[in-house]
């Protein structure tokens, strides 16, 4: 008991210290947004949000912040739908080079950014394309559909084959198998899977630095301003809303991922018909 006891303090210690090292500067960078003076300094003269307001009136942020919103959109748009036939295609079929096609769509996930980043930039300039916001959603999608692919494989693999074979046999359609059956049992690691990818669409900056060319995006322009120091206020209220706005979804999307109920509806309902 004395041994267990003793195992358990040392590892919930080590847990402890280990989120506070990760978080405890998440959450000073946090603090500063409310610093009212431009200089980052500790103890704070007090807190206020002067700096807000600064803030959403820089015309050159809510350009980068609209352009990453608008880029992390149609990046996850393309992932839901490449990356759902993705999941479909390997699940289903069973061919030579299965595994290493569905290494390959893993792959880039796998890989650093900065490796990731420069193959499409040297593929760009090969193919003579200029570099634009359609090259930031394609750098972007590279990794956002491994995401959607992993969530919706995984729920596929999960799902009971007795469920298509149950509505087949009482004479649905494929459509209608698809429609009624195979959708609802998919849709919460589909979102999940998209909310997830728009995350890190969203605050992505390596990818974005070697395919974004002339454009400004909202992680490139945080890290332009960091290397200048000129507007390091805005800079903290900005990290702030980042914080923020990908937290939202990755907690959605972690409650999406527990939510089984529908899975397990179905199959009660096949193991009664």
């Amino acid at each position: 008991m004395n041994e267990n006891r003793a195992t358990r303090v040392v590892l919930g210690s080590w847990t402890a210290a280990i989120l506070l090292f990760l978080f405890i500067p998440i959450a000073i960078i946090c603090v500063y947004a409310f610093n009212p003076s431009n200089v980052q300094g500790w103890p704070l003269d007090g807190l206020s949000t002067k700096w807000f307001s600064s803030t959403w009136h820089n015309d050159e942020m809510r350009s980068a912040f609209w352009l990453s919103i608008k880029a992390a959109f149609v990046a996850t748009t393309i992932a839901i739908l490449l990356g759902s036939l993705a999941a479909f295609g390997l699940n289903r079929f069973r061919f030579f080079g299965h595994q290493a096609v569905s290494l390959l769509l893993v792959l880039p996930i796998a890989l650093p950014g900065i490796i990731t980043g420069m193959a499409l930039n040297s593929f760009f300039q090969f193919w003579g394309i200029d570099l634009s916001y359609w090259t930031i959603v394609i750098g972007h999608a590279t990794f956002c559909i491994v995401i959607v692919f992993n969530n919706v494989l995984a729920r596929l693999r999960q799902t009971q084959s007795s469920l298509l074979e149950a509505s087949m046999d009482l004479g649905a359609s494929g459509w209608q198998t698809f429609r009624y059956v195979t959708l609802p049992v998919i849709s919460t690691a589909l979102i999940s899977g998209g909310l997830l990818a728009f995350a890190l669409s969203f605050d992505e900056v390596i990818v974005t630095t070697f395919t974004a060319g002339a454009q400004n995006t909202l992680p490139l322009w945080i890290f332009g301003n960091i290397r200048l120091g000129q507007q390091l206020p805005e800079v903290n209220v900005v990290v702030l809303w980042v914080l923020l706005l990908t937290l939202i979804p990755v907690i959605l999307a972690q409650r999406l991922m527990r939510d089984t109920g529908v899975l397990r509806s179905r199959a009660a309902g096949a193991r009664s018909v």
